[in-house]
Parts: structure tokens; sequence; C-alpha cells
């Protein structure tokens, strides 16, 4: 194809239909096909990135290996396809008025008047267009945070219509609404989607293809009733169901000929229907998992899209050991307070992981629990603070160091085992202060983590944290027993640690979550659930 296509995605009615779910979807069917995509997120929220958001208010924030704080839907993206995403796959109001304002700044506009249209649609369009222009990808999807109606959405929606209009065929809009199900009339109801679709055409877009988020199937007839009142063909109408997992939604979208859908209106010949072979060997390695696996998620955060990356993570690697896994979060506060039903389901577990995380509530739970592990010889995965807690755990009840702590936590302790960078303590810009992005790794021969890695000695890895492991205490921890297995070889810091006397207690000061996908599931859980397993 002489230039790139674009896929636009909106969702209607509510949110939390799964637009991050489709749009990895078609990403991962026109990969089969074998066009070369990308997939991009663009949030109408201000704020610069998700970085500084709790949470409680959006979920897990993801990291791209050139470092931007990002959107979770990234994480579908990279899981499902394969690809890896940068800083231009993510947008924000916040980045876009920035970049407005910064230009009418130094003076770009020539003293013109700033208004919405044309200047911040034209700057929404250049970002929408970039990857395309600048790294020749057959197709670009983007996806529209927020759902139809939302005020702040409005000049994304605009500059969409406008690029619509320009490009003719080269762009396609996909909406995704949601079908209720009324149980006492026992009845589906179209009419949320058909006025769904009314707030579209009302910002001057005809949805060319729509896709019924449903928990009942959908007769041909209902179908039919939702194309005819939204304008759009029939083979243009999609469900999608509820299905036992995400990982299921592409099989069903092709099933149903969303790929083929996408193709024809763009006038792109279609061709025969790929195969989906290593993606459909891993779903049926899914179905046929009867054991499980227990695993407890140590946080504070109760929340499922909280810690999403290390879910899907654990669940890719117990699909691989032929295992189904059962993931329990476990409140660290809880187990400050020593509640028993806490401390009983701490027990059950095969294995636990230590989650990330900022702030000191809930530190002495995850301190708590890494003891537990320790003790008790339980398999356990300490990720960037959760390997910080389990290092000033060691300290305290290995080392002696009772006062042992990180800085973040107790600015005055006699023993800042976790301490800044010393080129850090200058900064103090929130959301500046951090280590982010891919950083490289060498990890000691002959250590777990090295048998985890297949043996490999260099790796890359993704970081998001302030604090580090304190260099001056590594001869006293390597003397008693915890090894410092992974180093960076330009700063000289820690990023593993491991007891080697122990069946699996490993904390990595980076995020190996952000690089699982469900090809190529990350070794380090890989390794865990293993030895979880044989627990």
């Amino acid at each position: 194809m002489a230039s790139s296509k674009y896929i636009f995605v909106t969702g209607g009615v509510v949110s939390s239909l799964g637009k991050g779910i489709i749009s990895a979807s078609i990403g991962k069917l026109l990969q089969a096909r074998g066009y070369k995509i990308t997939i991009q997120k663009f949030d109408p929220y201000i704020n610069i990135d998700p970085g500084t958001l709790n949470p409680y208010e959006h979920g897990e924030c993801y990291v791209t290996a050139d470092g931007m704080e990002t959107d979770l839907d990234l994480g579908h993206y990279e899981r499902f396809t394969g690809i890896r995403t940068t800083r231009h796959n993510s947008m924000t109001t916040g980045r876009i008025y920035k970049a407005v304002i910064d230009k009418e700044r130094s003076g770009e506009y020539l003293g013109h008047t700033i208004q919405v249209v044309p200047h911040i649609t034209d700057e929404i369009k250049r970002r929408i267009k970039y990857l395309g222009d600048t790294q020749g990808y057959d197709f670009v999807i983007t996806e529209i945070g927020g759902t139809i109606g939302d005020i702040e959405s409005a000049p994304f929606l605009e500059a969409m219509r406008q690029m619509k209009w320009e490009m003719g065929r080269d762009a396609v809009s996909i909406h995704l609404t949601y079908v209720p199900y009324i149980k006492a009339a026992d009845e589906l109801k179209t009419k949320p989607t058909q006025h769904s679709v009314k707030e579209l055409l009302g910002d001057g877009i005809q949805p060319d293809i729509l896709i019924l988020r449903t928990e009942k199937h959908l007769d041909d007839h209902l179908r039919a009733k939702v194309a005819g009142f939204c304008n759009v063909d029939l083979e243009c109408v999609i469900q999608s169901e509820d299905l036992p997992s995400i990982y299921e939604v592409p099989v069903n979208m092709q099933k149903q000929g969303l790929d083929a859908a996408i193709l024809r209106k763009m006038g792109i010949p279609v061709g025969e229907t790929p195969q989906l072979g290593e993606w459909n060997r891993f779903l049926a390695m899914r179905r046929k998992a009867t054991e499980t696996v227990n695993i407890g998620l140590v946080g504070k955060y109760d929340l499922q899209d909280a810690y999403k990356s290390i879910s899907e993570s654990l669940s890719h690697a117990a699909t691989y050991n032929d295992r189904k896994v059962n993931i329990t979060f476990i409140n660290s506060e809880l187990l400050e307070d020593t509640d028993d039903s806490a401390w009983d389901t701490v027990h059950s577990q095969d294995g636990l992981v230590i989650c990330p995380g900022f702030g000191q509530r809930g530190i002495t739970g995850k301190i708590l629990a890494a003891k537990y592990a320790r003790e008790n010889d339980i398999p356990c995965f300490g990720i960037c603070l959760g390997m910080q807690m389990m290092v000033i755990e060691f300290a305290r009840d290995v080392l002696g160091y009772t006062d042992a702590d990180s800085t973040e936590m107790n600015p005055d302790t006699q023993h800042n085992v976790i301490d800044l960078m010393k080129e850090q303590k200058t900064v103090t810009q929130m959301g500046g202060t951090m280590r982010l992005g891919e950083y490289p790794c060498e990890i000691r021969p002959g250590s777990r983590a090295f048998q985890a890695y297949g043996g490999q000695t260099d790796i890359l890895e993704r970081h998001r944290h302030r604090y580090e492991f304190n260099n001056r205490y590594r001869d006293e921890y390597e003397r008693e027993g915890m090894q410092c297995v992974g180093i960076n070889p330009d700063s000289d810091l820690v990023e593993m640690v491991e007891i080697p006397a122990l069946r699996w207690y490993i904390g990595t000061q980076f995020h190996p979550e952000y690089s699982s996908t469900v090809l190529r599931p990350h070794p380090l859980f890989m390794s865990f659930i293993k030895a979880a397993i044989s627990k």
C-alpha cells in the first residue's frame, strides 16, 4: 500500500466496554494478513500523562521502552500484537494543549488568535498521522478514549471528522456501543446504540462499522434493526459477546469478518482468511489446562486494573506451564493488622508477588509477607517497590539493622538500604525524578535469574521508580546470603536480588510485566510459576 490507512475506534453509551481489547484485536487480525500495524491511544484528560494519577483513578500506569508513562491499554496493544509502543503511541489533551501553547509562546503562529479549530485540531491530526508518516505503517489504529458525548472529547472527534473527510476510503470509523439486556422484560435493547450513533452523527461522523458489546447473543433480526437505524451495512454490525478470556476476542472478531469488513470499506482486496496458528495453540493450551496454581498479589490497590500487566503475565506463564492461574488480591494493610482471614489467604498460596507502588501506606504488610515467604521458603517475586521491601526485610531480620528503611518512607533512617540515586536528589518536579523506560542489566552467570533467562547475561528491562538499592550495603547482603545478581553496567545500580538458598526468592527493580506478551511470556514469570507449581 502506498500510504498509511487509518482506523478510528470510539466508544458509546458507557465506558469500560473494551475499546483497547477491540483495537488490539483489530491489530492482531491485520498483522495475520501480513500488514505492518501500530496502535495509539488518544486520551481526553488534561493530565500530561497518567504517571501522577492514582491507580484508583485510571488503573495501571504502563511504561513504554522509551520511558513514556501511558494508559494501560498500551499494554493490551503490546501483549496482543508484540509491537513495541513509544511515546508517540500515547497522547493526552494535556500534551496537545501544551504543545500548542508552547508554539504560541515561541511566536510560531505569528500573532494569530489561537483557537480549538484549527490549531488544537491541527495538532491532533499531526500527531495521529505522525507514526504513519515517519514509520511507514500500513495501518494506524487510533483509539479515542472516553465516551461519545463527553465534552472533553470534542476536539478529538472534530479532528477525526476532518481526517475522514480529507482521506475518504483511507480512514474508517469503528464505533463500540453497549446493548443492555433487561432481565424483567427478557429483551435486548438497541435504543442506547441508536442514540450513541445519533450523537456521533451530530459530530459529523458516520460510523462505518458498529461493534455491539453484549452479554447475550444477538440474532440477525436485531443486528438488521441496528444496521437499518444506523445506516450501516449488515455485515458491518459485529457483536462482541462475553467470552471466557479476552484472548478469545480476536478469534471471535475474525469469525464475524471484522478484518474483512475493514478491508472492503477501504477498497482493499480481502483474499483468504489467515490462520491464527500460534494464537489458537495458546488458546488450546488454556482450554486444556485443568490444574490450578494459586498466586497471591500482595498490594494496597484493591482494584482489578491496578496490577493488570502482572495479572496477565502470570496468566501467560501459567498457560505455558499447563496450568490455570487463580490470582487472589491480598490487601497488605490487613496483614499489618494481623487480620486472620488475610493471613489465612497468604498461607493458602503457592506463590506470592510483592507488588509495586508508591508511598507509605501498606508497606509494613508487604515486608511481613516477604518475611513469611523467606522464612517458609514460599516462591516469592518482588517487583520494584516489592523488591525494596524484600531488601528492607532482610536488613532488619538478617543483617540486624532493625531501623533499616527507604528514605522514601523514613528520610531520617540511619540505615538507608534504599535511597535516591545521587543525581536524582536535586530534581524536585513531580514526575521528573524517576528512572523510566528500558535500561540494560547484566546477570550473574550461574544465578537463578541467569537460569530463568535461559543463560542470557545481557538483558533490557523497563523501569518506573525513584529509589534504588544503596550500594554501600551490597557486600553485607552478599555475605549474608542475598545476592545482587543483576547490575546496570552503566550506573552500577542493583537491578535484581535473589536468595539462592531458597527455592525461588527474586526481586527486580525493573518491571518485567511490561514485556510479557501472549506469544512470548516473560522468562521470570515462567520460572516463578514453575517454582510455585513444584511447591
